[in-house]
C-alpha cells in the first residue's frame, strides 16, 4: 500500500530570527503539519489544507515560497500490511502567531533552527529542516547582493 502525503515547512520572523513551527503528536513525536493527499488536489492546496486543519492558520495567511520542494520516504506497519509513504514538503512563511492545534496533537511551539533541530524527533525531518533552512540562506544572500 502507498501513501502520499504533503506538508510544509512553516516559519515566521521574530526580532530578525527565523521560527519554525512544529507539532507535537500523541505518539510523542514533533514533527511538522502534514496530511494525505486527497484525490483531485495539488500539492500546495494539500499542505495548506492541512496546515489549517491542524492548527488553524488560514491558507491566506501563508506565503509559499516558490521552488523548495523536498521529499521523505519511508515504511511502516499498518496493522498488519506494511505501507509505504511519500511526504512532500513545502516551504512557507506567516505572520501568524497564533496557533489553535487540532485534536490530533497536544501541543506545539515556534523554534528557531537549533531548538526546532533538538526538538524534532526524526532525522529525516531534521534533513528536511537543514534544506529549507539552508535554501533561506542561500534566498537571504542572493537578495543582498
Amino acid at each position: 500500500m502507498d501513501e502520499r502525503s504533503a506538508g510544509v515547512i512553516l516559519f515566521r520572523e521574530d526580532s530578525g530570527e527565523k521560527r519554525y513551527l512544529l507539532l507535537h503528536y500523541p505518539a510523542g513525536h514533533w514533527d511538522y503539519p502534514k496530511g494525505h493527499v486527497e484525490s483531485g488536489e495539488t500539492l500546495e492546496e494539500t499542505a495548506l489544507r492541512e496546515l489549517r486543519e491542524e492548527t488553524g492558520i488560514p491558507s491566506h495567511e501563508v506565503n509559499i515560497i516558490p521552488d523548495f520542494l523536498d521529499r521523505i520516504d519511508y515504511i511502516y506497519q499498518k496493522g498488519r500490511d506494511i505501507s509505504h509513504k511519500e511526504v512532500l514538503y513545502l516551504l512557507g512563511t506567516t505572520d501568524t502567531k497564533e496557533v489553535s492545534i487540532s485534536r490530533e496533537h497536544q501541543g506545539y511551539a515556534w523554534l528557531n533552527y537549533d531548538l526546532a533541530m533538538d526538538r524534532l524527533t526524526f532525522k529525516n525531518a531534521r534533513d528536511v529542516l537543514k534544506k529549507a533552512d539552508s535554501f533561506l540562506e542561500s534566498r537571504d544572500d542572493k537578495h543582498k547582493n
